[in-house]
């Protein structure tokens, strides 16, 4: 059973083969023309994907050694994303399939994450909590089988990953900023300056507010010492990345343990950045958790996971059909 897994939902090209459960190849195709704007544009975004998408393709079937002909299936990313972007991959695949007369199946893109635990061993039992943490979401998810998920908290406002990448934006940093606030968090007091924590319903989560209290407190500092960043970004970026993993942390902490669920995952772009994955560890062990990381080349998006959700959905005989359109906001 040979499936060829298609993502293209942001800014990263990527094809993947998945053969019996396995994954024989990833192949990811960045796109380095967004740098100069400060966060990714969606008209470049789609003309980059069209440009990487059939040799990205073609070096993951010939790394895979699979030739076409021995394809079974074609996944995509069907949503949600930049409908440009879901418009490259999604046409592709379609395409694809049509010529090979093979079954579509369409995958949703942040379920993929989550089922990026299933790649390796070992994979956490069922149910599970997955906290999937990226640029454009934070969710909990209760995850009760392969294919049947429900997201039981989420963020009101801003995702977690918006507020690391404004955070860098603020502090000068360039795009995309996030791991760069990793970077210099890692050599940084993160008690060295406080800030609020939001308070929301349930296991839900707001980060608009932390976003607001960072610019002016960076520019009431800036203000006295216009040097103030320059002096002392390591602080900084550790006090943010301190209080932004705490404030996802604690509401996993409150679900897993009124739920009673010991098996916790964490998944999605945000999930590589080494304090949350320590922290995670640590409030683990003290926990009693058994706690699952994805490998670094399964955070970020890719078509690995894409394929590892295509896997379980081919199993269930799970297609879709030609008429299939991209959904940009697709929901669960």
């Amino acid at each position: 059973m040979n499936i060829l897994a298609i993502e293209s939902s942001c800014d990263e090209t990527s094809a993947a083969v998945i053969s019996n459960g396995k994954i024989y190849s990833n192949i990811v195709a960045g796109q380095l023309i967004h740098e100069r704007f400060g966060g990714v544009v969606p008209e470049l975004a789609s003309r980059a994907h069209q440009q990487h998408i059939l040799p990205v393709v073609e070096n993951a079937l010939e790394k895979a050694k699979i030739t076409k002909n021995q394809l079974n299936a074609i996944a995509f990313t069907r949503g949600p994303g930049l409908l440009g972007s879901l418009l490259v991959g999604t046409s592709f695949a379609k395409a694809m399939a049509l010529g090979l007369n093979i079954p579509l199946i369409e995958v949703n893109h942040i379920q993929a994450h989550v089922l990026a635990h299933f790649i390796d061993e070992p994979a956490p039992a069922f149910p599970f909590l997955c906290l999937t943490v990226s640029g454009g979401h934070t969710q909990i998810v209760l995850v009760k089988d392969h294919l049947a998920m429900e997201v039981i908290g989420e963020t009101q406002d801003d995702a977690v990953g918006e507020a690391f990448d404004k955070t860098a934006k603020l502090l000068g940093l360039p795009y995309p900023g996030g791991p760069l606030v990793d970077k210099y968090a890692q050599q940084g007091n993160p008690e060295a300056f406080e800030f609020p924590l939001s308070e929301m319903p349930k296991y839900n989560f707001s980060f608009s507010g932390i976003k607001t209290s960072i610019l002016y407190f960076l520019k009431a500092n800036q203000a006295k010492n216009p040097n103030f960043i320059e002096e002392n970004i390591a602080d900084i970026c550790a006090s943010v990345q301190h209080t932004l993993i705490k404030m996802s942390l604690q509401k996993l902490r409150r679900a897993a343990r009124e739920l009673n669920i010991r098996e916790i995952a964490i998944a999605g772009g945000v999930s590589a950045n080494s304090g949350l994955r320590k922290t995670l560890q640590e409030l683990g062990d003290k926990e009693k958790w058994n706690v699952y990381i994805p490998q670094f080349q399964y955070c970020t998006d890719n078509a690995g996971m894409i394929a590892m959700a295509a896997h379980f959905k081919y199993l269930k005989g799970e297609f879709t059909s030609q008429e299939v359109s991209p959904l940009p906001r697709m929901d669960w």
